[in-house]
C-alpha cells in the first residue's frame, strides 16, 4: 500500500508540488525547509536601505511553461508576462509563486534537517534551528529535535544535499546521485539613486556576466526604484565560487560597468549572494528517485534538466511512483 504518513524535506517547487498532489490523497504530510519562507531558488530578498524597502528577485529570474501542468501552476499563482510573452514572473515578487503553492500546507520553516534515522516504515528526522547553521561555522552543539515516525521521506533538495542525508539510511540510493552536477551562480543585487540608460535585460555573449535585469521593471514592482540583479555566468561563478561575498560583489559591479559602457552612479545598496547549486549541468537522467522497499525518495529539477518546470514534472513522477507502491 502507498504510504500515508510522509515527511518532505525542502519546500521549493518540487517539494511543494509533491505536497499539493499528495494532499489530494488524504496523506498526512509535514514539510521542512531551512529557509525563512518557502520557494528555494525562487527567492526574493527584502532589505531596507536609504529609507527604502527593496525587494530583489535574486534567484530564478523568470519562468517558462512548456506543459499544461506548469502553466496551471503559474496561472493559479497569477504570474504575469515579462519581459516578453514567453516568460512569466511572480507578482509582486518571484516568491509569490511558491507562496501560492504553499497555502494550506504544514511547513516547518527555519529547520535544517541533519539526519534521517530509523528503519523502513518508521523514519525519524533530526533537525536544528537553521539560523544557527551557517557555512564555515561549526555545527551547533544543541541536541537536534527529532520528529517521526514517518512511513516515507521525500527529499526535495539539491542532489548533493539529498545525497548527504541518504548516505546513512540508504547508501545504495546515495550512490545513484553521484552522476548529478550543478553549476554555481553568484548574484549581485544593486540599488541606484537614478535610472540607468540601459535596456531592461542584458544577456552578454561573453565575459563574467551571464544575465542582468532591471528588477524594478517587472510587473507589480515599485518602478520609482532602480533595482538591478546581475548574475555571474557559469564559468565565472565556478572559477570564483569561494570568493568572499564582498569581493564577488565588487568584481561583478566592475564587470557590469564595463558592460554598460559608462561610469555608473554609486549604488546605495550592494550585496552578493552565492547559489552553490544554481543550474543543473548533468541531470540524473531519470524523472525521480523512489525506493518502495525503504520508503525513501527524491525529486527536483536535477532529475530532468535545468529549468524550473522540471521540478514540477519530477514531483509528478515521484507522486505517481509512490501511489503505485
Amino acid at each position: 500500500m502507498p504510504p500515508t504518513d510522509i515527511a518532505i524535506v525542502g519546500a521549493g517547487l518540487a517539494g511543494l508540488a509533491c505536497a499539493k498532489t499528495l494532499a489530494a490523497y488524504d496523506v498526512r504530510l509535514r514539510l521542512y525547509d531551512k529557509g525563512r519562507g518557502p520557494g528555494g531558488r525562487m527567492a526574493t530578498r527584502r532589505v531596507e536601505a536609504a529609507g527604502h524597502v527593496l525587494n530583489f528577485d535574486h534567484g530564478a529570474q523568470y519562468l517558462t511553461a512548456h506543459g499544461d501542468a506548469f502553466a496551471a501552476v503559474l496561472d493559479a499563482a497569477h504570474a504575469k508576462e515579462w519581459p516578453d510573452a514567453g516568460r512569466r514572473v511572480g507578482v509582486p515578487r518571484m516568491a509569490s509563486v511558491p507562496r501560492a503553492l504553499a497555502e494550506g500546507l504544514d511547513i516547518d520553516l527555519s529547520r535544517h534537517v541533519t539526519e534521517i534515522s530509523g528503519a523502513p516504515g518508521a523514519w525519524y528526522l533530526h533537525h536544528l534551528d537553521a539560523r544557527q547553521v551557517r557555512p564555515g561555522r561549526p555545527m551547533p552543539t544543541t541536541t537536534p529535535e527529532r520528529d517521526g515516525p514517518f512511513q516515507a521521506v521525500i527529499l526535495a533538495l539539491p542532489a548533493p544535499q539529498a545525497q548527504a542525508l541518504l548516505a546513512g539510511p540508504a547508501p545504495h540510493l546515495a550512490t545513484v546521485l553521484d552522476v548529478v552536477r550543478f553549476e554555481p551562480c553568484w548574484t549581485l543585487m544593486l540599488a541606484f539613486p537614478e535610472r540607468l540608460d540601459l535596456p531592461d535585460t542584458l544577456r552578454p555573449a561573453a565575459g563574467p556576466i551571464g544575465w542582468a535585469a532591471r528588477d524594478s521593471s517587472k510587473p507589480g514592482r515599485d518602478a520609482s526604484l532602480e533595482l538591478w540583479v546581475v548574475q555571474g555566468g557559469p564559468a565565472w561563478s565556478r572559477e570564483h565560487v569561494e570568493l568572499p561575498a564582498e569581493d564577488a560583489a565588487a568584481r561583478l559591479l566592475e564587470a557590469f560597468a564595463v558592460q554598460a559602457g559608462t561610469a555608473l552612479p554609486e549604488p546605495f545598496y550592494k550585496s552578493a549572494h552565492r547559489w552553490r547549486y544554481a543550474l543543473v549541468e548533468v541531470p540524473l537522467g531519470a524523472p525521480c528517485l523512489w525506493d518502495a522497499a525503504s520508503g525513501l525518495g527524491a525529486a527536483g529539477d536535477w532529475c530532468i534538466g535545468a529549468r524550473a518546470e522540471a521540478a514540477v514534472d519530477s514531483a509528478a513522477a515521484l507522486v505517481a511512483a509512490i501511489r503505485s507502491t
